[in-house]
């Protein structure tokens, strides 16, 4: 696939297909992704119970892959146990990253105390590993970046992803040379203005798309559906709006976000070249 791409190359770098909202109808999801252009899709673990069930999905498609992780909400459930669980989960070719992990200081579900102490847990996990880390961040951004800034010479690499954080925020993880996760949330006429006006700053050789599905529903849709369920094959409406905003054709934006992906996570040859 070269940078020219199109609309049949498209990667989801993160959709929670583990979530129970998709439990009736998981396989048409799948297929109506596919039939939209989304190639692959890597399906985000959250905890030890939705990693191995992301892992168990990944295993059974070639069109999946997916993280192991624990989410800084759930920081104070993960033992040293969960964590040696999660550490052989890395060892499979199915495992692309480490994470979902992270500062997450909005409303706090975890003390935060326990969310750096498992925060920096799992960058020493990447370091072992040698993959990528799929990193959260709210309102957090100072301690959350210092602790990456100190292990940042010693990972692979990463992306925060579901970036929508200030424009400083932005330069200091592009200073670390991550990659940045966009989603739905750009597609939001209210509060995505700010996220509209500074993704151009992203170079495109560090710019990742992911519809983050259930969630982030782009507002943006037309017709609107029926229900507020975000799925991965709405990822277009992302594209679609990034494009807009970088002045880039969706041609261009497909082929360069999927080869970032695919250098990210190692996807080849899991993820058919086009």
């Amino acid at each position: 696939m070269t940078n020219s791409g199109s609309l049949t190359d498209l990667i989801d770098i993160g959709a929670n297909l583990s979530h129970k909202s998709f439990d009736h109808d998981r396989e048409d999801v799948m297929q109506s992704a596919k039939a939209a252009g989304v190639a692959h899709i890597i399906v985000t673990g959250t905890d030890l119970t939705s990693s191995r069930e992301a892992l168990r999905l990944a295993s059974g498609s070639d069109g999946l892959s997916c993280t192991a992780g624990f989410h800084p909400h759930v920081a104070n459930q993960c033992s040293d146990f969960e964590l040696e669980q999660i550490s052989t989960m890395l060892q499979s070719d199915k495992v692309v990253a480490v994470g979902e992990t992270g500062l997450d200081f909005n409303r706090n579900y975890s003390p935060q105390a326990d969310q750096e102490r498992v925060y920096r847990q799992h960058l020493e996990i990447a370091i072992a590993v040698q993959k990528p880390l799929f990193l959260h961040q709210r309102d957090a951004h100072d301690s959350f970046f210092a602790i990456l800034k100190q292990y940042r010479s010693q990972i692979c690499g990463g992306v925060v992803h579901c970036f929508t954080d200030t424009e400083k925020a932005l330069d200091d993880y592009l200073e670390l040379d991550m990659y940045i996760g966009i989603t739905g949330w750009i597609c939001d006429e209210r509060r995505g203005r700010d996220l509209q006006q500074m993704v151009g700053k992203i170079s495109p050789n560090r710019l990742l798309l992911e519809t983050d599905a259930p969630y982030l529903l782009p507002r943006n849709l037309n017709p609107r559906p029926k229900t507020r369920r975000n799925e991965p094959r709405y990822l277009t409406a992302v594209l679609e709006t990034v494009a807009q905003c970088t002045g880039r054709s969706v041609e261009q934006l497909a082929g360069e976000t999927a080869t970032n992906a695919k250098e990210l996570f190692k996807l080849i040859p899991q993820v058919a070249q086009g």
